[in-house]
């Protein structure tokens, strides 16, 4: 099994002390494999911000990080840095690449960057990131829980939400959904949910979710949805079945502590004709 921890828009620069410390604590009990930092990692990209960001990261000692960009991850308020070096203080504190990927036996994560510097708030996949990360989840096993990470949500609960997806998204769930996608996660918008992409979408050939996170550390937070994180408990197949549990952690103000408030089981299958050798 590996436990994947997903923090998503801790905004360093509006965190809560107390937030802070129960996620610390948090961290301490479930001791997670890998560490997902989906986006809006501070609130304005400054130097400090970033800094205490890496140092809250590098304090929670968890194996292996994996870190993007979101779009309050470039400067807003200086425009020359914003189009000639946008990522530079992201870079200084997370590393030169902007994507990455993860593999073991349990998992493949895909991270991409969906952040430009000629959008202020909105996400956008190009078709050259589309067709990439489908060809990479094309030659990855099924025996492995397939996951894509973004910012901005390809799916969002209602209408109310829909103008927050990312540019790209319709493409981004059919083709990722044909390639053998399990999940996709992301942030964003501050409210976390589960939605199976393939009941929404009966064309999808095999089960697809969206799983979002919450704000996990900022006082940005939306009415009805406190500071929250999500950790996935993945077991890929050594046998036909495969299992990911997604469980909700809310930071419960009264107790000052983090408690799973929800849990969904994404069981599925894997065929051996939906393994593809690589190339």
């Amino acid at each position: 099994m590996t436990v994947l921890l997903q923090i998503s828009d801790p905004h360093f620069g509006t965190e809560r002390a107390e937030v802070v410390a129960a996620l610390q604590r948090l961290v301490q009990q479930q001791r997670p494999d890998i560490l997902l930092l989906s986006g809006d990692i501070t609130q304005r990209a400054t130097r400090p911000q970033f800094n205490a960001a890496r140092a809250f990261v590098d304090g929670l000692d968890v194996p292996t990080v994996l870190a993007l960009p979101g779009n309050h991850d470039i400067p807003l308020f200086n425009p020359v840095a914003r189009l000639l070096r946008p990522y530079a203080n992201y870079r200084r504190a997370f590393g030169t690449a902007l994507e990455n990927e993860f593999e073991n036996e349990d998992v493949l994560l895909l991270t991409l960057n969906t952040t430009r510097w000629y959008r202020h708030i909105d996400g956008e996949l190009s078709d050259r990131q589309i067709d990439r990360v489908a060809a990479r989840l094309r030659r990855s096993s099924c025996a492995r829980w397939r996951i894509v990470v973004t910012h901005q949500p390809l799916a969002t609960p209602s209408a109310e939400e829909a103008h927050d997806l990312l540019h790209g998204h319709e493409k981004a769930v059919r083709c990722w959904g044909e390639a053998g996608a399990d999940v996709i996660m992301g942030g964003h918008i501050h409210l976390p949910y589960v939605l199976a992409m393939h009941q929404r979408q009966p064309m999808l050939p095999s089960p697809l979710w969206v799983v979002q996170a919450g704000t996990a550390l900022s006082d940005r937070v939306r009415a009805g949805a406190p500071n929250s994180v999500n950790l996935l408990r993945i077991d890929g197949a050594a046998t036909a079945a495969r299992q990911l549990q997604v469980e909700r952690w809310d930071y419960d103000a009264s107790r000052h502590c983090f408690e799973c408030v929800d849990s969904d089981d994404l069981n599925t299958t894997c065929e051996p004709s939906a393994t593809v050798p690589p190339a």
